[in-house]
């Protein structure tokens, strides 16, 4: 220590330039260190949540989660254990994988399964919601949609469709989908008594709307010196025509949707419901993703 001493009164200038310098660096480093109230704990864990409303547990774990488990056993490399559980309406698929394993790329093979079996699953299932997941991952940011004047399908419509999509540009946000609201859904209530007198059944309904809500490539024409591509669209643009769609002939006339059947704008069956402030409203958690700073997510937000 006392020979130290003597380097410093021999040498001051020198001494002095160093503790500027530790003084400047140490100020940078503090001002560009990433600030976090929730510590980075890598447990490498990705969540899948699929969905299809209605659908019992038992259906949705032997239809959709354990094929999906099994496709990720076979194909996904790294993976240590699998834990899914099925709810009505939802089905939840936790994989984790070994300390090793590249995340980045666990992500696009987990992506990859899922897209190449929703093809094989049954029709009305949703593409999932895929997160990694780690134990920081919490809502650092929550917000409540509301508005007077607006309805629940509004508030959600804005939510999914508007605010969602501005705000997982954010450089670390990860935004699952909204609570509350309800989702928009064009309903056909079918009248049982106008099916009975006609010999109609709902699959002849929904027969008659699969058949003809199409839009198929027809080709292309030249005429001249241009060439047009050709389409034929008949799916229908408003509720109005939904209503026009013929479903069979009967006893020589034709039945349309309209006489068996009221169109209406509704809404898929509300699963759950937000709260504020005395009314209803649309609730959006965002989560913090990676190595991002906390701070800096709230700030983008």
């Amino acid at each position: 220590m006392l020979a130290l001493v003597k380097i410093a009164l021999s040498k001051p200038y020198t001494f002095v330039v160093l503790a500027l310098l530790i003084a400047i660096l140490g100020t940078k480093s503090t001002q560009r260190t990433p600030t976090d109230i929730f510590p980075s704990v890598d447990i490498p864990v990705i969540a899948v949540a699929w969905q299809w409303r209605g659908l019992p547990p038992e259906e949705m774990a032997g239809r959709i989660t354990t094929p999906f488990e099994r496709a990720l056993n076979s194909i996904v490399n790294d993976v240590e254990h699998i834990e899914a559980t099925s709810y009505t309406g939802f089905g939840i698929v936790k994989i984790f994988f070994h300390p090793t394993v590249d995340i980045t790329m666990a992500n696009a093979q987990v992506t990859g399964v899922a897209q190449t079996l929703i093809r094989q699953m049954p029709q009305g299932t949703q593409p999932p919601l895929i997160m990694n997941y780690n134990a920081s991952t919490v809502p650092v940011l929550q917000l409540a949609l509301s508005g007077k004047g607006l309805t629940e399908q509004q508030l959600a419509d804005i939510g999914m469709n508007q605010l969602r999509s501005r705000l997982v540009t954010v450089p670390g946000a990860v935004i699952p989908w909204p609570f509350g609201g309800k989702s928009r859904q064009i309903q056909i209530d079918l009248d049982p008594d106008a099916l009975r007198a006609r010999g109609l059944s709902g699959q002849d309904v929904a027969n008659a709307l699969a058949d003809q809500n199409v839009i198929i490539p027809a080709g292309t024409q030249k005429i001249g010196d241009y060439e047009y591509a050709i389409k034929l669209n008949n799916a229908p643009a408003t509720i109005k025509e939904i209503g026009e769609l013929p479903v069979k002939v009967v006893n020589g006339a034709i039945v349309y949707i309209k006489d068996i059947a009221h169109v209406y704008d509704g809404s898929a069956v509300q699963t759950n419901i937000v709260h504020v402030d005395g009314g209803r409203s649309v609730l959006m958690s965002i989560f913090k993703g990676g190595n991002t700073s906390t701070i800096d997510v709230i700030n983008g937000i």
